[in-house]
C-alpha cells in the first residue's frame, strides 16, 4: 500500500533559501513540496489553499512576520493537522519565544544540514515537537521569564494529576527525546511511551509536546 508523501510548504522571502530547502527535501521519496511562499500573508494563503502537513516559516519577512503568519495558521480549524516550523537564521529570545506562544511545532536555525531537515519534517510529521538542541534551554529562558503566560491553568498548576511513569516521561519529552528514544530509555515499547505522552498532555491540556517541554522545565523535572 501506498504511503502518502508528508506535504511541505516552504515560507521564506529569499528565492535562495526556498530552492535550497526545496532541493534538500527533493532527495527524500516520502516528502513532497507543495508550495513556496515568499511573505507571511502569502504563506498563510497558501497553507489555507494546499493544506500542507508542514510549513517551514522564516520569521523575517514582508508584509506579515513569519510569526504572526503561524499564529494564523495554528488558529485555523482547517489547518488542525497543519504543523509549523520556524527556521531563522537568528538565534534570540524574543524569537523562540514567541514561536512557541504561537503555536509553532518546532523551532531550528538555518545552519542545519539536509539530513537534519529532512528529520525535523518527518518527526513533527509524526506529531513530536523537534527544538534546536542549541535553543531549547534559551527557549524555556525566555518562557519562564515571561511567567509562562501562554500554559493553560492546568498545565501551570502542576504536575499531581501526573503518574510518576507519567512524570518520568514528561521528564524524558523535557530533554527533547522522542517516543522511540524514551522507549529505549525505560525499557518499554515505542507505542506504550505514545500512550504515556498522550495521557500526560491530555491530562495537562496541553497542546503538543513543545508546551510538555516548557511544563518540565518549569516544574522541576529537568
Amino acid at each position: 500500500m501506498d504511503v502518502r508523501p508528508i506535504r511541505v510548504l516552504i515560507a521564506d522571502d529569499q528565492a535562495l533559501v526556498r530552492a535550497g530547502f526545496h532541493a534538500l527535501l527533493a532527495r527524500a521519496d516520502d516528502i513532497e513540496v507543495v508550495g513556496e511562499a515568499a511573505d507571511g500573508l502569502d504563506a498563510v494563503a497558501q497553507a489555507a489553499r494546499l493544506r500542507p502537513d508542514v510549513v517551514l516559516m522564516d520569521v523575517r519577512m514582508p508584509h506579515q512576520d513569519g510569526i504572526a503568519a503561524t499564529a494564523r495558521i495554528v488558529a485555523d480549524p482547517a489547518l488542525a493537522d497543519t504543523k509549523v516550523v520556524v527556521v531563522t537564521t537568528f538565534e534570540l529570545d524574543e524569537y523562540i519565544h514567541r514561536a512557541l506562544r504561537a503555536g509553532a511545532s518546532g523551532f531550528l536555525l538555518k545552519d542545519l544540514d539536509g539530513d537534519e531537515l529532512r528529520r525535523a519534517v518527518r518527526v513533527v510529521a509524526a506529531g513530536e515537537a523537534l527544538l534546536a538542541p542549541s535553543v531549547t534551554r534559551r527557549l524555556i529562558g525566555a518562557f519562564t521569564r515571561r511567567g509562562g503566560g501562554a500554559l493553560p491553568p492546568e498545565l501551570a498548576r502542576g504536575s499531581a494529576v501526573l503518574t510518576d511513569r507519567e512524570r518520568e516521561v514528561v521528564a524524558l519529552v523535557g530533554r527533547g527525546l522522542s517516543n522511540e528514544e524514551i522507549a529505549a530509555e525505560l525499557v518499554i515499547s515505542p507505542a506504550t511511551a505514545k500512550t504515556h505522552v498522550s495521557h500526560a498532555m491530555t491530562k495537562l491540556a496541553a497542546r503538543d509536546r513543545a508546551q510538555l517541554v516548557v511544563f518540565a522545565y518549569e516544574t522541576g523535572l529537568v
